[in-house]
């Protein structure tokens, strides 16, 4: 059963805010993976995007995409993330939003996706090339298979496309902190906070923010606007500077640790 808006929905409100972090499935080895996606879970992780490799990803930055390009290069394929997300799941009940591009779930053929997905333990998709004007398939595969489906709203997102996305989001919105792609940024624009407070007066659902977050900072900061912060791109540059996959781990056990405790610093 999907639980995703349930535990979100708790842990707002006790006030907690909510850490989402982002992991290319296959980098930077399909061995490595499982590994890691504990690390992620077991040290205060609510909620874990895996990345499904996409030659173009258009969204992201330079550090994603050179994670992606490698985990294909490796013969990571939609199949075989759906495998190791169902060896995953022998260990943790974390949410997994399985995030993507139209492409390659299109080829694999959207029943079949919607279907394996929801067999292995994932709890919904994220598919930021894939306008909610032209979803209505994979909404409806969604609702039967008891996925959510996420959508990304921009800071110049018109309001009649919030108000689409409003009624079409089951689990969350995520919110853009910036225009442009995803990677770390030393500071954030004074617009986003207006932006984000926006939002949260129009959204029916819970709002977390990606794009840029990269440090405690920032998480803080956008946090204190919103439900919680998705990191991705700070996680795949502490694994890409890893010797090893026990090394990567470790790192990746201490940032998202420190991050979370810092979210727990916000009344």
């Amino acid at each position: 059963m999907n639980d995703l808006r349930e535990r979100l929905v708790e842990k707002i409100s006790k006030k907690q805010k909510i850490l989402s972090i982002y992991l290319t499935a296959g980098f930077p080895e399909a061995d490595s993976t499982v590994s890691l996606l504990r690390a992620i879970a077991e040290n205060g992780a609510d909620l874990i995007e895996l990345g499904v490799p996409f030659s173009d990803p258009q969204a992201d930055g330079p550090v994603i995409q050179q994670a992606s390009q490698k985990a294909l290069d490796a013969g990571m394929r939609v199949a075989k993330v759906f495998s190791i997300l169902q060896e995953f799941r022998c260990f943790s009940t974390v949410p997994v939003i399985l995030m993507g591009y139209a492409n390659p779930f299109m080829k694999y053929g959207w029943r079949r996706c919607a279907e394996e997905a929801a067999a292995a333990g994932a709890n919904g998709f994220i598919i930021p090339d894939l306008p909610p004007e032209e979803s209505g398939d994979l909404t409806r595969l969604c609702r039967t298979n008891g996925l959510d489906q996420i959508y990304l709203i921009t800071p110049v997102t018109p309001v009649t496309r919030i108000e689409l996305i409003n009624s079409l989001t089951s689990g969350f919105i995520y919110a853009v902190s910036i225009t442009g792609v995803t990677g770390e940024r030393r500071e954030l624009p004074l617009e986003t906070i207006q932006f984000l407070r926006r939002l949260r007066k129009t959204s029916r659902h819970p709002v977390l923010v990606g794009f840029g977050v990269s440090n405690q900072e920032t998480a803080k900061s956008l946090a204190a606007e919103s439900d919680g912060v998705i990191i991705g791109s700070a996680i795949i540059r502490l694994i890409a500077e890893s010797k090893n996959t026990g090394e990567a781990c470790e790192k990746v056990k201490a940032f998202v640790w420190m991050i979370k405790d810092s979210l727990g610093e916000i009344a």
